[in-house]
């Protein structure tokens, strides 16, 4: 053997230790819409890879694709996991509106309060609520957002008045809702198409909250940040990490326990604390931005508010009574559960 082939071989024996203690058995693909650069993927799959992998010893390999990188358009997300084409996907079920409508009752009007007990919340109301909704599919976690707010490019929002016409892009049917009643013209949109469409004038702002504000450059392409007085923001947006079924159950007992061991209230606190962290990042890259103006809806405004809106909420409740379900229970057991883990 000449001395460069000697070298190599040492170098590959070299390093032989340094891999898995046992070679994958398992390989789980993720699926989902943002960028690889998303508080999704940094502060939450992929954490949540390295323990599965981790705590299999290496006997699962677990590989993300972001940005749609596997085909197909974000709407399609659940069934891909349903269908087996992938393993897992992270989405968000207001992208088939109407298919899971007990997460909406999170999704209403002014809801929430902070990811972390947004988040707590719906895991909770989850186990009780949403197994025969998401019967397809083995659930892993649910979780919502920091509280939504309004971003715009040139007009500030400070009462309905100033909402008047103005082209906001929303991200679930009932803030679509929420805005026409309020006096706004709604356009839907998925979330990458925003910077373009403010940078073209499409629309003159955006619904979304701190958090996702960094990624997509929102700060840079407004200057008006409008909030809610208080203790609860004008909406949220659920999401669903989710497995598929046959694959969960094909797999050997002691691995499903490590899925099942990374699953459930405390990852959903977990992932609800990232949120929140990165959405105070979201705000103070906003005000490092010269010439940005931040808002609020006072609170005899924003009184007003809640009763302009009333009948979206009233709608809802006929819309899921139509389909065997409690609405006014269903708001009142999210509320409880949102002010138990909010404290208050």
């Amino acid at each position: 053997m000449d001395r460069r082939r000697f070298l190599a071989s040492a170098a590959v024996a070299l390093a032989l230790p340094l891999r898995r203690a046992k070679a994958a058995e398992v390989t789980l693909r993720i699926h989902h819409f943002l960028s690889p650069r998303s508080t999704a993927q940094l502060r939450f799959l992929e954490p949540w890879a390295e323990r599965v992998t981790q705590q299999s010893d290496g006997r699962i390999e677990v590989q993300i694709f972001p940005a749609m990188q596997l085909g197909g358009a974000p709407p399609g997300l659940y069934d891909q996991a349903r269908d087996g084409t992938v393993d897992l996907v992270w989405t968000l079920p207001a992208s088939t509106p109407g298919r899971f409508p007990s997460t909406e009752a999170f999704e209403l009007p002014f809801m929430p309060a902070s990811a972390e007990a947004n988040s707590q919340a719906i895991m909770e109301f989850g186990t009780k609520h949403l197994k025969e909704e998401f019967a397809e599919t083995q659930p892993i976690v649910w979780f919502a957002h920091d509280p939504g707010l309004l971003h715009t490019v040139s007009k500030p929002v400070r009462t309905r008045a100033d909402l008047q016409g103005l082209r906001i892009r929303f991200p679930t049917r009932l803030l679509g809702e929420t805005l026409a009643a309020l006096g706004a013209t709604p356009v839907g949109m998925p979330i990458p198409e925003v910077p373009q469409a403010l940078q073209q004038g499409v629309i003159d702002g955006a619904a979304m909250p701190w958090e996702v504000v960094p990624a997509l450059k929102v700060h840079e392409l407004t200057r008006h940040h409008t909030a809610m007085a208080g203790a609860r923001g004008l909406y949220t947006t659920t999401f669903v990490f989710t497995m598929n079924k046959a694959r969960y159950e094909s797999l050997p007992d002691d691995l499903r326990a490590v899925i099942d061991a990374n699953s459930g209230l405390e990852l959903a606190k977990e992932v609800g604390r990232a949120w929140d962290e990165n959405a105070a990042l979201g705000l103070a890259a906003a005000q490092s931005i010269p010439g940005s103006e931040f808002h609020s809806i006072a609170p005899d405004e924003l009184e007003s508010w809640k009763e302009l809106t009333r009948p979206v909420v009233d709608s809802w409740i006929r819309q899921v009574g139509e389909r065997g379900l409690d609405g006014e229970a269903l708001i009142a057991e999210a509320g409880a559960l949102i002010a138990k883990y909010a404290g208050g």
